[in-house]
């Protein structure tokens, strides 16, 4: 398919850089064109580079890869040639320690549908750091990484999950765009617990046996 890349960080890096190698077309658009270039050269594969319009323009898929805060601005700016994409975000709105940037209104993924209404909004890929996801592929204990996928529109969804396996992860349904709110005030508990506690995040929760009590086998 046909992945446009409206920034040119981290995580543009990293996902997109799976997505060439899976044989898919992919065009970085940048507001410094040259920034663009240059990873459109780094990730190879006949990648293009242009200016955050033309990527916009180019993807069937266009995954937005900026800072929370710019991203609803770039969207809204671009309304008209977004009509009818999925819109990927990956945004994390965390600020200073660790706070939930949008607590108490919409997510990040929310104002984004809201700048273009015409769009077909998908959340994913926000609970890892980029790192994680240039891993080839994100494997730990055997098992491959799981992201959940939160959306209302299911062929959307259908391509975002090949996107995700696209990296070597297991997509998984999140629900509704409604609750890509929880995804993103998850990855603020869990960056917290990371950076400030040291603490394994998935110890957290037990093992999918024991999710509704003990069972009275193991009692």
């Amino acid at each position: 398919m046909r992945i446009g890349v409206l920034g040119t960080g981290n995580m543009a890096d990293a996902l997109a850089t799976h997505w060439v190698r899976a044989g898919h077309e992919v065009f970085v658009g940048g507001r410094d064109e040259r920034k663009a270039q240059r990873l459109a050269t780094r990730i190879g594969g006949g990648a293009g580079h242009g200016s955050l319009r033309a990527a916009a323009d180019f993807g069937e898929v266009v995954l937005v890869a900026l800072p929370y805060g710019a991203g609803a601005d770039v969207v809204g700016e671009l309304q008209a040639t977004l009509s009818g994409k999925v819109l990927l975000d990956c945004a994390n709105p965390v600020g200073p320690g660790f706070r939930l940037l949008t607590e108490g209104g919409p997510s990040a993924s929310a104002r984004l549908a809201a700048a273009a209404p015409d769009a077909r909004v998908i959340k994913a890929f926000n609970l890892c750091h980029e790192d994680v996801w240039r891993m080839t592929p994100p494997v730990f204990d055997g098992q491959p990484l799981m992201v959940p996928v939160c959306g209302d529109d299911e062929a959307a969804v259908a391509s975002v999950y090949e996107l995700v396996r696209d990296v070597g992860c297991a997509p998984v349904a999140g629900g509704g765009l409604e609750r890509a709110g929880l995804l993103e005030a998850t990855a603020a508990l869990f960056i917290g617990l990371w950076v400030e506690e040291r603490a394994d995040a998935r110890a957290i929760a037990p093992p999918l046996a024991y999710a509704t009590g003990p069972s009275t086998e193991s009692v």
